[in-house]
């Protein structure tokens, strides 16, 4: 590394400068990504530091702008949900992918009790990490509002209501459902179930709002019998599928909220003797890799889920970057794809 004239030790910013022949603020200002500098004063900074082999101090760029270069992926669930659901993995996957050429690092917290989450919040207090991005939130958990009375910029995964005020990146959950069960209504399946996720979560209470009004719009009456509910868990979705074929065994479809669930319902039904499609249609919802080795392969409504984690990321940037707090609510399309199961 070149130390000019200064035997073993690194560059200095005032070093750079000078080769550069501007000032120490313009220097700054370049190596920090300003855009309020020419672009030839910008090309003779880049070139001082490549010549240089000038390494910028984060430690010392953090602390002058108040910043950690971090970031806390927050999952309020059990661990074996979070390693068990590719919900989670693409999540990451796509935030990871969108952060790759940044600074910053991610650091993945689990919060599944109330200590975990006071512990949390003394974490934010101190300032440890630049923003939050929140997977799995319930209705009432208040690690949202905490986010927004401590002022740190937070984006969800979903939300909590439709009044959500923190900013969030969400799926079309209830067009999703509506044309998943208007799939099923279209190839004439008449006596139609469906197994929701756990209702304290908006995305569950969406989902079974699209399936009732698919069954409106198409003048087939609700029957509670026909409504399974569990809790986006395989086992959940087998238990469920079992107590529907109890209460209801001449059902012909089924509508499971996520795949998961879905793989669940298609083992209770082989073990009923149940064969899908020909007596049992079965939608689930994700088109997660699961949907893909089922057998049959399943007929999903795919949402872009790692997507959502790159719009997550380039929203909570954002957040970061504004002079003042700004809330973006983005909801992405869904689209159901066709496969084996119905």
């Amino acid at each position: 590394m070149a130390v000019n004239g200064r035997r073993g030790l690194r560059p200095t910013l005032e070093e750079v400068a000078a080769r550069a022949g501007v000032g120490r603020g313009t220097a700054s200002r370049v190596i920090n990504g300003s855009q309020r500098v020419s672009d030839r004063t910008r090309t003779a900074v880049e070139e001082a530091v490549a010549e240089l082999g000038y390494v910028p101090n984060r430690a010392a760029r953090a602390l002058a702008g108040h910043r950690t270069d971090a970031i806390a992926l927050v999952v309020p669930e059990a661990q074996t949900r979070l390693f068990a659901e590719p919900y989670f993995s693409d999540i990451v996957r796509g935030v990871g992918a969108e952060l790759a050429g940044t600074d910053l690092q991610l650091l993945l917290t689990l919060i599944r009790t109330a200590e975990e989450r006071q512990r949390f919040a003394q974490y934010l207090r101190a300032q440890r990490v630049d923003g939050v991005l929140v997977v799995s939130v319930h209705a009432h958990d208040p690690l949202p509002d905490l986010l927004a009375e401590l002022g740190v910029p937070a984006v969800l995964s979903g939300r909590r209501s439709d009044l959500e005020p923190v900013s969030y990146v969400d799926s079309d959950n209830v067009g999703g459902a509506r044309t998943a069960v208007a799939h099923l209504l279209a190839t004439g399946r008449r006596r139609v179930a469906t197994i929701t996720g756990a209702l304290d979560m908006h995305v569950a209470r969406c989902r079974l709002d699209g399936f009732h009004q698919a069954l409106e719009r198409a003048g087939v009456a609700r029957a509670d019998r026909l409504v399974a509910h569990a809790d986006f868990t395989e086992d959940g979705g087998r238990r469920a599928m079992a107590g529907l074929l109890e209460r209801e065994p001449g059902l012909d479809a089924v509508f499971a909220a996520s795949d998961v669930m879905a793989a669940g319902a298609l083992a209770a039904l082989r073990a009923a003797g149940r064969r899908v499609p020909e007596d049992v249609a079965l939608v689930g919802f994700d088109d997660s890799a699961i949907a893909r080795h089922t057998d049959p392969a399943l007929t999903t409504v795919r949402q872009p889920v790692e997507e959502m984690g790159r719009a997550m990321a380039r929203v909570l940037l954002a957040e970061i970057g504004a002079p003042s707090p700004v809330r973006r609510h983005v909801v992405l399309d869904t689209r159901l794809v066709l496969r084996e199961s119905a």
